[in-house]
């Protein structure tokens, strides 16, 4: 095995990125307090080509020296807005025709693996604070809680974490829903 070059891994320039087609996922930060989190979760948006990220409430907001320092440039090509408060970004998700699932444990919560996406409806995807979790008000204008199953002794993951488990098991079974609706096209 040999390691790929930068060159070989064919990354997008930020003028590529930002024309490219995104997928239509939006994560949602629910008062987020860790810089290096809101960093991460750029650098994971920026990955798996995501439509966006809405910052809301205390979040910390770009440009700062530490979220720059963990998103190694994500937050030059993910597009990002901010919101005074969650509810007011889940209103304005639920207006353009999002679906809004919270990552949280609750009762009838819907364990990732087992979370049927519609691959053609635009999702948001609110993750909560370090502590605290998502807000109960947010929750309750939700389509839905997502949870990611956990085995051990702890049941809470780091913010960033989660994101990228959660945030990969959707696109990835986009991708698979794309490729098997192109396979099924092609053989008509």
């Amino acid at each position: 095995m040999r390691k790929l070059s930068m060159d070989e891994l064919n990354r997008k320039s930020v003028s590529e990125f930002r024309g490219s087609d995104k997928i239509p996922i939006i994560v949602v930060l629910d008062n987020i307090r860790s810089m290096h989190n809101v960093g991460s979760v750029f650098r994971t948006a920026d990955a798996f080509l995501l439509q966006g990220i809405y910052l809301c409430g205390y979040t910390p907001q770009p440009p700062h020296r530490d979220i720059h320092k963990t998103a190694l440039g994500a937050t030059e090509t993910v597009t990002w807005q901010y919101f005074a408060t969650t509810i007011e970004a889940v209103q304005s998700l639920r207006e353009a025709g999002y679906r809004i699932w919270a990552i949280e444990q609750v009762e009838h919560s819907v364990s990732l693996q087992a979370f049927d996406q519609e691959s053609d409806v635009p999702l948001a995807i609110v993750f909560g604070n370090e502590v605290a979790g998502v807000e109960a008000e947010v929750i309750k204008a939700c389509d839905g809680c997502i949870e990611i199953p956990q085995l051990g002794m702890k049941h809470s993951l780091n913010i960033s974490v989660a994101a990228g488990i959660v945030l990969w098991e959707l696109v990835r079974t986009r991708i698979e829903a794309h490729k098997t609706a192109q396979a099924a096209a092609g053989a008509n």
